[in-house]
């Protein structure tokens, strides 16, 4: 009896906890225009928002890659070094690291300091001014300036790199269409500029250890020439000495070398001083930079679409909880009114 009792009970209450798909799709008819107004009053909202008050953002791009020249330069002068025992291939790496330059602090100091023209801060302003928004150096701490500059900088440049072909894709974004495209072609710029430094450098470099080599050579060979001269002058008839003969071949090969690496070093010095020198193109541009014609952001179809889903979604709840309010019985209400009352009584009692 019991039993019987409980499973009523069971029953009773899956009946009233369970809402009929009939039940949800009446309600859904009845509130058709609740399902219509949300979800525009959502894009309505969006429309407004992207149109009036959302800063369009215009991107940039561009395609560059290091001269296979210049590497190859590089890397001569490193192979140079090589030869005589000194590693310098760790700061002349073939594959230049584009996107961690253009990322750096010290890269992003180099660019605010440059002037760019802007329709909406007037010509020749530093990028600094630009990016935080006009604001002036009297008024604030000119390294909190500098800082919020870089950080928007970083913020606004983008670099993808194809590990296939060495093809680096500079992505630039901006207010401004114009002004996009002039950071862009001023982050090439300055690439090129701090490439040929470095390849300068490295020659530099290379040419200090070449003079060095070529001191400590001559010095080897004088004093090579030198032994070798005083043998003959001691031994003027060698034909029955063996053992004068293979001294004097010893002799004479260590001439020999000398010479060789003496005259090898001075070729390449006058290589390398060419290369100290030389102002030749370091970086590749396939695709320059170009100015926008339509704005990146903000996606106003896609934003859209998103309003109108999300409008959707909230209509649907909002019809969902007047049907749960619906079912819930008389006697529920009663609970619900007195834990209302009971909170209010508390909170009046506190205040």
């Amino acid at each position: 009896m019991s039993e019987k009792i409980i499973l009523n009970t069971k029953n009773k209450y899956t009946s009233e906890d369970t809402i009929p798909i009939t039940d949800v799709f009446i309600k859904i008819a009845e509130n058709i225009k609740l399902l219509l107004i949300v979800p525009f009053i959502f894009i309505l909202i969006t429309i407004i928002n992207v149109t009036f008050f959302i800063t369009p953002g215009y991107t940039s791009t561009s395609k560059i890659m290091s001269s296979q020249g210049s590497g190859g330069e590089s890397s001569m002068a490193v192979g140079i070094a090589a030869q005589f025992g000194v590693n310098l291939s760790g700061e002349n790496e073939l594959k230049w690291p584009y996107s961690e330059t253009i990322k750096s602090r010290k890269f992003a100091r180099r660019l605010i300091s440059k002037n760019f023209n802007s329709k909406q801060f007037g010509t020749q302003k530093s990028l600094r001014y630009i990016l935080t928004s006009g604001k002036n150096i009297n008024e604030f701490d000119i390294s909190i300036l500098e800082l919020d500059a870089v950080k928007i900088f970083q913020e606004m440049i983008n670099v993808v790199e194809d590990p296939k072909t060495g093809i680096f894709t500079i992505s630039v974004s901006a207010k401004e269409p114009e002004l996009a495209k002039d950071i862009n072609n001023q982050i090439i710029n300055e690439l090129d500029l701090h490439q040929k430094q470095t390849n300068r450098e490295n020659a530099s470099k290379t040419k200090i250890f070449i003079e060095e080599r070529i001191f400590s050579i001559e010095k080897e060979l004088i004093a090579s020439e030198e032994k070798l001269k005083n043998f003959r002058e001691r031994n003027r008839r060698i034909e029955n000495s063996p053992s004068l003969q293979l001294e004097q071949q010893r002799l004479l090969r260590e001439v020999s070398v000398l010479t060789g690496v003496f005259t090898t070093l001075k070729q390449q010095l006058e290589t390398t001083k060419i290369e100290e020198v030389r102002d030749s193109e370091s970086v590749v541009v396939f695709d320059p930079p170009e100015k926008p014609v339509f704005r990146s952001s903000p996606r106003k179809t896609l934003m859209v679409i998103q309003a109108a889903i999300l409008g959707l979604t909230f209509s649907f709840l909002l019809i969902f909880f007047k049907i749960l309010l619906e079912k819930i019985s008389k006697k529920d209400k009663n609970k619900i009114l007195k834990a209302k009352s009971i909170i209010l009584r508390q909170f009046s009692i506190k205040l």
